[in-house]
C-alpha cells in the first residue's frame, strides 16, 4: 500500500471501505470470528471509526472504592493519536462511557471509543461529533460498580481476541477487528474488492445477470 502515514490509511479506510467487505477478506483467510457482538452499535448510524486498538479491561466492584474508577483516568491519559479506546469486562451493570471521557479521548486525538457495554450522556456525546460505539444507553454511574484494572493488554469480546495495535473498524453494520500482523494485506485486498464491486454493480444495473457477473468478475 502506498500511504504517506497511518492517518492517511485510516482516512482511506473510512472513505472507501465498509465492514462487510473487510469481513469478506478475513473470511478468505480463515479468520471467521472477527466481528464484535452485533449489539455493539454506533450512537448514530453515520458514525465510522478506524484506528488502532488500545484495549481496556474492566471488572465489577460493589460500593465505594479506595480508588474510584480504578485505572480509568490513567488509561484515558495514555491514549495516543489514531487509537481507539476499546473496553470489555464486568457484567454491564452501569455506563462504561460518557461525556467527559469523550472529551478527554477526543482532545488526545484518539479516533473513537468502542465499549462492550452501555454509554450515558447521549446528547453531550453526540454534540462532540466523535464516534462512540456501545450496546446502548443507560444512565447508571460506574464509580461504585466497575473499575478499570488494566490497559494496553489483550482482551476478548465475544469470540474476538483484541490485542494492542490491532485495527478497529466500525460502521453501521458492526465493528470488526483486523489483527495487526494482517492489516496491510487485508486493507489492500478490501480496497481491491470494494472498487471491483462498483464495477460489478454497474454491469448488473446495465443488464448483466448475477450469474454472468459472478462468472466474469468473481465478486457478488
Amino acid at each position: 500500500m502506498n500511504f504517506k502515514n497511518a492517518s492517511e490509511m485510516l482516512e482511506t479506510i473510512k472513505r472507501e471501505l465498509y465492514t462487510p467487505v473487510v469481513g469478506d477478506i478475513l473470511d478468505t483467510m480463515g479468520l471467521y470470528h472477527q466481528f464484535l457482538p452485533q449489539a455493539v452499535r454506533p450512537l448514530d448510524n453515520s458514525m465510522k471509526v478506524a484506528g488502532f486498538a488500545m484495549p481496556v479491561l474492566m471488572i465489577d466492584v460493589y460500593g465505594e472504592q479506595e480508588k474510584p474508577f480504578g485505572l480509568l483516568t490513567e488509561a484515558l491519559d495514555d491514549l495516543q493519536e489514531n487509537e481507539v479506546y476499546i473496553a470489555n469486562g464486568g457484567t454491564m451493570r452501569c455506563a462504561y462511557w460518557g461525556e467527559l471521557l469523550t472529551a478527554t479521548a477526543r482532545t488526545r486525538k484518539a479516533v473513537g471509543a468502542v465499549v462492550n457495554g452501555w454509554h450515558r450522556d447521549t446528547p453531550q456525546v453526540l454534540e462532540q461529533n466523535w464516534p462512540v460505539f456501545s450496546r446502548g444507553c443507560y444512565a447508571q454511574d460506574s464509580s461504585v460498580r466497575t473499575q478499570v484494572v488494566n490497559y494496553r493488554c489483550p482482551i476478548e469480546i465475544g469470540e474476538v481476541w483484541v490485542n494492542p495495535g490491532d485495527l478497529v473498524f466500525g460502521d453501521v453494520d458492526g465493528v470488526i477487528i483486523v489483527p495487526k500482523e494482517h492489516i496491510e494485506y487485508v486493507i489492500e485486498k478490501a480496497l481491491e474488492k470494494s472498487r471491483g464491486e462498483k464495477v460489478v454493480r454497474q454491469a448488473i444495473e446495465n443488464g448483466m445477470t448475477a450469474t454472468d457477473a459472478f462468472a466474469k468478475f468473481g465478486i457478488l
